[in-house]
C-alpha cells in the first residue's frame, strides 16, 4: 500500500515537473556560463560559497511565480495588464523585447562560439539552429516541446563530468565551499556581483509562470510545482558550482587569463584533457541552443499576454499568429546579427546585461505587489514569514542589481 502511496506521487510529480527545471536551467546560458568561468579562472574556489545565496535567492523569486500561475491561471504580464492597466504593460512590454533580443543575439553569439570550436562555421551553425528551434515551437505540442527541453537540461551534467576529469583537490573545494571568504578588492566584488545578479533575469519570471498555465498546472497539484522551482534551482546551483571548480581546478591554479566561455573550454584541454576541453563546448553550445530557443518563447508568452491575443505551443499559427510571429521575428533578427561581418557582439552582450539590470527591480517588485493581492491570490498571498523573506530577498537582488550596474557602466568607460 505504501508502495503504490509513493508510485503515485512520484508519478504526479513526474507529470508537472518541467516549467521550474527548465525555467532554472536555461538561466545558466551563455553568459552565464562564462560568468562562472571566469569566477572560476580568476579566483579559484573562493566563490563557492555564493552559490547557496544563488539558489536560496532563485527559489524565492520563482516559487512566487509558480503559485501565481497556479492559483491564477494567468502570466505574469496578463496580471500586470489587469492590475495596472495596458499603458503600464506597454512600457514593460518594450523594454522586455529590447532587452530579450539583445539576449537573444547573445545566445546566437554562443552557438557560433561553442561550434567554431569545432571547426563549424558561425555561417553554417547558426542559421541550422535557428530554423531547428524555430520549427521545434512552430510545428511541435507542448509535450514534445517540453520534452526536447528537459533532455536539453540533462546535458548539463556534462560540467560535472568536466570538473571531475579537472581532478580537483576535492578537500580544498569542500572547505572554501563550506567557509565564506572576501576579498576587499574590486575585481573580486564586481564578480561577485556579477555572480549573484546574473542568477535572476526578468524573462524568466515571464516564462515560468506562463508555462505552467499553458501546461494546464491546477492548483491541487501545487506541491508538485513547488518541488519543481526548487529542484531547477538547486540543479542551476549545481551547474555553477561544477563549472566554477573544473575552472579554479585547471585554469587559476595555472594562472590561465581568459575572457570568454569558449576560450575558458579551448584553455582545458592541456590541464584536464581532450574530453573535458570537448565536453565543456558542447555544454556550451547546449546551453546557448536552449537559451535561443527559450528567451523568444518567453517573449512571445509576455507580449501576446500583455495584449490580450491568443498564446499557447499547442494552438496552430493560424489560431495564434501574433504568438509565433514574434516569437520568428526574435529568432530571425538574434540570428541575423550574428551573421553580419561587423557585429558589435562585445556591446549587444554588454547591453543585454545593462537593460536585465534595468529592468529586474521593477519586475520583482511587480510580482510582490501581485502575490500580495488578495483580489488577485485570495488566501494563497504570502504570509508574513514568506513576506519578510521575499522582500529582504528582492531588496538583495535589486541592490545587488544596480551595483553590478554601476560597475558595469564605471568599466565600460
Amino acid at each position: 500500500m505504501r508502495f503504490l502511496y509513493l508510485r503515485r506521487k512520484i508519478l504526479l510529480f513526474l507529470a508537472v515537473m518541467g516549467p521550474g527545471i527548465i525555467t532554472a536551467s536555461v538561466d545558466q546560458d551563455a553568459g552565464g556560463i562564462a560568468t562562472y568561468s571566469l569566477a572560476g579562472a580568476r579566483y579559484g574556489y573562493s566563490m563557492l560559497w555564493a552559490l547557496f545565496v544563488i539558489a536560496f535567492c532563485l527559489a524565492i523569486v520563482q516559487e512566487m511565480g509558480a503559485r501565481m500561475g497556479v492559483v491564477t491561471g494567468k502570466g505574469l504580464a496578463d496580471l500586470i495588464r489587469g492590475r495596472y492597466g495596458l499603458r503600464v504593460t506597454l512600457l514593460v512590454m518594450a523594454f522586455l523585447v529590447f532587452t530579450n533580443l539583445a539576449n537573444t543575439v547573445a545566445e546566437f553569439a554562443g552557438v557560433a562560439a561553442s561550434l567554431e570550436i569545432f571547426g563549424v562555421s558561425r555561417y553554417i551553425s547558426v542559421p541550422l539552429v535557428a530554423a531547428m528551434v524555430g520549427w521545434l515551437v512552430v510545428k511541435g505540442t507542448y509535450r514534445m516541446v517540453e520534452r526536447v527541453f528537459l533532455v536539453a537540461s540533462l546535458v548539463y551534467l556534462v560540467y560535472i563530468i568536466s570538473s571531475v576529469l579537472a581532478r580537483p583537490q576535492w578537500s580544498s573545494v569542500l572547505k572554501q565551499t563550506l567557509l565564506p571568504t572576501f576579498k576587499l578588492d574590486t575585481g573580486y566584488i564586481v564578480m561577485l556581483i556579477t555572480l549573484v545578479g546574473t542568477t535572476i533575469a526578468p524573462w524568466m519570471q515571464f516564462y515560468l509562470q506562463s508555462s505552467i498555465v499553458d501546461k494546464g498546472i491546477h492548483l491541487r497539484l501545487y506541491r508538485y510545482s513547488r518541488i519543481d522551482v526548487y529542484f531547477g534551482a538547486t540543479i542551476a546551483a549545481l551547474v555553477a558550482y561544477f563549472i566554477i571548480v573544473a575552472c579554479g581546478a585547471t585554469l587559476f591554479i595555472n594562472g590561465i587569463n581568459v575572457e570568454t566561455a569558449a576560450e575558458a573550454a579551448l584553455a582545458l584541454e592541456p590541464f584536464a584533457g581532450r574530453y573535458a576541453s570537448i565536453l565543456f563546448a558542447f555544454g556550451l553550445f547546449n546551453a546557448s541552443t536552449f537559451a535561443a530557443a527559450i528567451v523568444p518563447l518567453a517573449t512571445a508568452y509576455a507580449v501576446c499576454e500583455g495584449l490580450g491575443w491568443e498564446t499557447g505551443v499547442d494552438r496552430t499559427f493560424s489560431e495564434a499568429p501574433e504568438f509565433f510571429t514574434i516569437y520568428l521575428v526574435m529568432i530571425g533578427i538574434g540570428a541575423g546579427v550574428i551573421l553580419l561581418p561587423k557585429a558589435p557582439l562585445l556591446l549587444i552582450m554588454f547591453l543585454s546585461q545593462t537593460l536585465n539590470g534595468i529592468l529586474l527591480p521593477f519586475i520583482l517588485i511587480f510580482m510582490l505587489l501581485l502575490i500580495n493581492d488578495r483580489d488577485i491570490m485570495g488566501d494563497y498571498v504570502n504570509s508574513r514569514i514568506q513576506n519578510l523573506i521575499a522582500w529582504a530577498t528582492a531588496a538583495i537582488m535589486i541592490a545587488l542589481t544596480i551595483l553590478l550596474l554601476a560597475a558595469t557602466l564605471v568599466l565600460s568607460s
